[in-house]
């Protein structure tokens, strides 16, 4: 049986960032900032995330679906997992508003099921009440050797 094993906190580093931090900026506070350990609605995304989203806009042809993913993205928890209940309300946040605001989200969550990067599920709300949010390094690495994405950008999934 493997042992599993759990990443030591890098406290020294951290310790150092901090210290350089306070040293830059000595008028900018901890309430000036954006902790994720001390606030709600946070999420932890790869570095690698704006490259990501670009690249599934262009696998979109024209619908950019970036923001929709994103979205899904901050809802998530550590689960992947996105109830999809509120549709007025991540329509907007998807950067969707108006008459067709639902429809074009739906439209975007679709080609998001399409290209692989989320799986949806039957529920309550219909056909599309819940996701599971997919690695996006394997779907992309999925597509590229379909032939969808272009080996300038494939590098991120090494």
């Amino acid at each position: 049986m493997a042992l599993l094993t759990t990443r030591k906190p890098r406290k020294k580093i951290a310790q150092r960032q901090l210290e350089l931090r306070k040293k830059l900026w000595p008028h900018v506070t901890d309430g000036h900032l954006w902790q994720r350990l001390h606030h709600d609605g946070f999420a932890t995304i790869p570095r690698t995330m704006p490259l990501i989203l670009t690249i599934m806009d262009d696998l979109a042809n024209g619908q950019p679906v970036s923001m929709t993913y994103l979205d899904l993205w901050g809802r998530a928890f550590d689960e992947c997992f996105v109830t999809l209940s509120k549709p007025r309300e991540m329509a907007f946040h998807s950067g969707f508003t108006g008459q067709r605001a639902e429809r074009t989200w739906r439209g975007r969550i679709k080609l998001l099921a399409e290209l692989g990067f989320i799986e949806l599920q039957a529920g309550a709300s219909g056909p599309m009440s819940y996701a599971v949010i997919l690695n996006p390094y394997l779907v992309i690495r999925r597509l590229h050797e379909q032939k969808h994405v272009g080996s300038g950008r494939i590098n991120i999934t090494r």
